[in-house]
């Protein structure tokens, strides 16, 4: 049977309170200090150009059936040519991804400068918060849950009579750390630390590899049965019409 506990307001004042309001201002200097630890980046012209030209093709397969059956050939042949069709790779151009990814040195050492602004301070203040807060009993939620949930609300207290809805101080602290991305769109904006690493990652080409894009593109134009739709809009909305008279 579990146990219904009575918090005490102290561990309100001095246990969940500090540690969120340090979690939320730890998370605000790091995206600070990461942002004056990383380098200018400068788009790759040809990393660009390549998904510009992706994202055109996908426009084209997703309203292929809105234009003329002749536009659409001349298009894919402008696209998918063998000779000089711009989602056509030669084998001997195909460059490797990984090679690629490692050949800029600022983009590893970026890389490497961004990790350690996330391990840092993670690393010191799960230690701080290990030995200063363990063991306590920070919050309760105010819904039932499910035994699933025990030994993720419960880190640290070995005690299977206690209730799942209450929340250890230790686990309090992964939740904020991994539940506090919405809060910090609101107040560093929506372009975050986290999807500054996202935008870091596309404008040097890390991870992307363009011939793999750019073949898959091409079949997937290849492969496109075309059917104009224009045609058949009268027949569709006389049957509407219909439908609504009836």
């Amino acid at each position: 049977m579990a146990e219904d506990l009575v918090l005490d307001t102290a561990i309100r004042d001095w246990v969940l309170i500090p540690l969120s309001v340090v979690m939320v201002l730890i998370g605000i200097l790091r995206y600070f200090v990461s942002k004056l630890m990383l380098s200018s980046q400068v788009p790759d012209p040809k990393i660009v150009k390549e998904g510009q030209v992706i994202v055109r093709a996908r426009n084209l397969r997703a309203a292929a059936n809105f234009i003329p059956p002749k536009s659409f050939r001349s298009r894919r042949v402008y696209f998918s040519n063998e000779e000089n069709g711009l989602l056509f790779v030669p084998k001997g151009q195909a460059q490797n991804a990984q090679a690629q990814m490692f050949s800029d040195p600022n983009m590893a050492m970026d890389m490497m400068k961004k990790n350690l602004s996330m391990i840092i301070p993670q690393t010191l203040t799960f230690a701080w918060v290990n030995f200063f807060f363990s063991g306590f009993v920070a919050a309760k939620i105010p819904f039932p849950l499910t035994q699933r949930f025990r030994s993720m609300l419960q880190n640290g207290i070995d005690l299977s009579t206690v209730d799942v809805s209450y929340v250890s101080s230790r686990s309090w602290y992964f939740l904020n750390l991994f539940g506090l991305r919405g809060l910090f769109s609101l107040i560093l904006g929506e372009e975050n630390a986290t999807d500054d690493t996202q935008r870091m990652m596309q404008m040097s080409g890390f991870g992307f590899d363009p011939s793999k894009s750019l073949g898959a593109e091409k079949d997937g134009l290849d492969i496109l049965q075309h059917e104009w739709a224009l045609p058949k809009f009268e027949h569709r909305a006389e049957a509407v019409l219909k439908k609504l008279i009836r």
